[in-house]
């Protein structure tokens, strides 16, 4: 049976068939999952989580640094342990070697544990090809192998299906003397099913999650016992992995031991961790007997083949961008803690093989561009899965280059991208127009607030939305944001600061929509930060590079951060704080900057730089008085924090000021809005838009929080409240406003 389906292209109907398909199973168990996560981090502790995070990452740079030397390190340890070591070039290499196994040992019958690189390969297909009868004994995989599917999720192969699915798809396909009906039983049969099948197998192949150069020691992390016994019962064992999965020994194993297991399930440890020196010195268990008896002995002629497959990875350790896509241990978090992908999970959040946030790495530097633009764009940047990432890579930025490159119409040379890996004068030369829209969206806002109101006018009528539509994609049912004749900037040169004797100078970065479309909130920071104290300045500045850089337009980012470092920069240094009203700006300032800026200013901008509730806390915290500011007396809010502000870890200082306050606050433990900036006005993703944000929605509408006045700290959070909601929501410093009325 093959496991291999052809995955069409990815549009509206697509994404809307599998949020119906398959949409509820991934949901529930990935939220769980992704609960799971953060309980286990909790209760080992988060320093001690990063610790090990710190200590995996290192590791990890270490080991793809010096690859070439471990590759060599375990061939001699393989081979001095009995065993032989095969590097296969491509998956084409690797399947005839393996094929070559099966002939020299006559094999009929082949029984695998998981492993997705074994996927990658598609190994199973040559297997069949060559006559040689495969199955799946992982649970998850007997299933999509059984429905000739592909995987959905890179730990739960069939997470996407019901117990009821698959109760359906066994009574249909094996023939069963009583309904399997319950998980119990499901299991009970798939367990004596695939255990015949173990027994008569004549080779038995594997992953390994990880490789231990200095004794050639594979380790085999799994929730099941079936990957032990594929390893021990058949005569011939093969292992098949990644040559990135290679660590120096098994000194180095333990962060990985304690970080994966927590990562992918949230268990504190996987039901086994099998660590085994093939095919010599390791013990198994004789079933029949009970008895312990070594690889290799008296009673046993055994062979260990490690298939290291290579398939593109060097090619992505030569690549500066790629690169970190190798330090990936395949736990899936990036998946499960992703809100696209909690809707239509990895049969759309995925290529060839992989899925997840993770997946356009694995799938542009093993498949090629084209594979991975497929769903490429499903990644809105929240930087979420770099928190829940064990080794800390950060996946946005690898989505971000992909894109940019998948813009430029061409794949560069690895040698070109040494040399000049952005090419910024070919910045546009492949950026689709919607893309180009987006990305230099500041441009029409200045032109919309230049004609307004005339061009709210011209762009809400319906030829004006068909054409949009049809041009460049942006969804009628989605209301464009509504352009200010008087910017911010305007508004604030016209007037006199009425503080006299300022206890800080403070910079207010004015992003393109608080300049443009929703002055209200930043007349409102201005307000709140002379009430206390602050003299207040805005400059002459554009756009941080927020909107270029999530269509993938790398140099047109650039190109903003550096003009926004050098306007703000000279503040910083004549000792102003430079206050930022937009999460996703702040973001830029402190996390993505670093790849677009000399790091000496990215570091000084970031030092210097606050969201606007952080630095009222900080105001606060130093004596500026709260009676200056509007009190809440007991008014209830429902609050949103924006996913960036969560990364950052900034969302507390809002909720600490409103209940300082006296505002009643409620906040959403919702991760995601859905809007994610531009991603909710496209019209092939407006509906996963607001499936995503359907919790949100049915979170304020419950007794407790349906009469709460709404506040949101995000553009795209606002925007989303006003289409999932009846009633409006502000930014919440638009609550302290001294001058605030209802």
């Amino acid at each position: 049976m093959s496991n291999a389906s052809e995955k069409p292209h990815l549009d509206a109907d697509r994404i809307r068939s599998l949020m119906e398909s398959e949409g509820d199973g991934i949901k529930e168990n990935t939220k769980h999952l992704n609960a799971q996560r953060y309980a286990a981090i909790d209760e080992m502790g988060p320093d001690v989580h990063e610790q090990y995070r710190r200590q995996a990452r290192e590791i990890k740079e270490d080991a793809i640094e010096r690859l070439p030397e471990l590759i060599e390190e375990t061939k001699e340890a393989v081979e001095a342990n009995g065993g032989t070591v095969y590097v296969a070039d491509d998956a084409e290499d690797a399947n005839a070697y393996i094929s070559e196994v099966m002939d020299e040992k006559d094999a009929e019958s082949v029984v695998k544990s998981k492993s997705m690189t074994t996927e990658e390969i598609d190994m199973n297909e040559a297997l069949e090809e060559a006559d040689v009868e495969t199955w799946e004994t992982d649970l998850g995989e007997f299933v999509i192998q059984v429905a000739e599917e592909a995987p959905s999720h890179i730990v739960g192969p069939s997470l996407h299906r019901s117990r009821e699915d698959i109760t359906e798809l066994f009574n249909h396909e094996f023939d069963v003397e009583e309904s399997l009906d319950t998980p119990e039983k499901l299991t009970a049969f798939a367990r004596e099913y695939l255990g015949e099948r173990i027994d008569a197998a004549d080779v038995g192949i594997t992953g390994a999650n990880y490789v231990m150069a200095e004794s050639g020691t594979i380790a085999l992390v799994t929730n099941e016992g079936n990957a032990r016994k594929c390893a021990a019962i058949p005569d011939t064992h093969v292992a098949v992995a990644g040559i990135e999965k290679i660590i120096p020994s098994i000194r180095e194993l333990h962060p990985f031991a304690e970080l994966i297991s927590r990562s992918a399930t949230g268990q504190e440890i996987p039901q086994y961790l099998s660590i085994l020196s093939p095919p010599v010195d390791t013990p198994t268990i004789d079933f029949e007997n009970h008895d312990v008896e070594g690889f290799g002995g008296d009673d046993a002629d055994r062979e260990f083949h490690l298939v290291l497959i290579d398939n593109g990875r060097t090619e992505m350790r030569a690549d500066d961008e790629l690169r970190e896509t190798l330090y990936c241990i395949r736990c899936g978090a990036c998946a499960n803690s992703c809100a696209n992908f909690q809707s239509v999970g990895g049969h759309a959040f995925g290529g060839e093989t992989y899925t997840g946030g993770i997946a356009t790495g694995w799938e542009a530097g093993v498949e090629g561009l084209d594979v991975a633009e497929e769903f490429n764009d499903l990644c809105t940047g929240c930087s979420r899965c770099v928190n829940a990432c064990p080794v800390k890579i950060d996946i946005p930025w690898i989505n971000t280059v992909v894109r940019d490159r998948i813009n430029r119409g061409k794949d560069p040379g690895f040698d070109d991208l040494l040399v000049d890996g952005l090419i910024p004068d070919e910045e546009e030369s492949g950026t689709p127009l919607r893309k180009r829209f987006f990305g230099n969206f500041e441009t029409a806002a200045k032109l919309g607030s230049a004609t307004a109101p005339i061009s709210n006018a011209i762009a809400g009528s319906s030829p004006a939305r068909s054409i949009m539509e049809s041009v460049i994609g942006v969804d009628r049912r989605r209301e464009l944001p509504s352009f200010e004749r008087t910017t911010l900037r305007k508004w604030a040169s016209a007037r006199e600061s009425p503080v006299e004797n300022p206890t800080r100078r403070v910079v207010l970065y004015p992003d393109v929509y608080t300049n443009h479309v929703q002055t209200e909130r930043g007349k409102a920071a201005v307000r709140v930060l002379e009430a206390l104290g602050c003299s207040v300045e805005i400059p002459d500045v554009g756009g941080s590079g927020r909107a270029p850089l999530s269509q993938g337009m790398i140099a047109t980012a650039t190109g903003k951060a550096e003009d926004v470092t050098e306007t703000l920069l000279p503040y910083v240094e004549d000792d102003y704080d430079v206050v930022v009203v937009e999460p996703s700006d702040i973001a830029m300032f402190r996390r993505e900057y670093e790849r677009l800026v000399p790091e000496a200013d990215q570091r000084a901008l970031s030092e210097g730089s606050y969201e606007i509730l952080e630095y009222v806390y900080g105001l606060l915290e130093n004596g500026a008085e709260p009676e200056s500011l509007s009190s809440g007396d007991g008014e209830e809010v429902a609050y949103h924090s924006h996913c960036q502000q969560r990364t950052l870890g900034l969302e507390t200082y809002t909720e600490t000021v409103l209940d300082r306050l006296g505002y009643d606050v409620v906040t959403s433990d919702v991760e995601c809005c859905g809007m994610a900036g531009s991603f909710g006005y496209k019209d092939e993703y407006y509906e996963l838009s607001m499936d995503v944000g359907e919790t949100l929605a049915e979170q304020f509408s419950t007794d407790e929080t349906r009469d709460r006045t709404v506040v949101a700290s995000g553009t795209s959070c606002m925007e989303q409240l006003d289409s999932l909601l009846s009633r409006g929501n502000r930014h919440p410093v638009e609550l302290l406003d001294p001058t605030r009325t209802e």
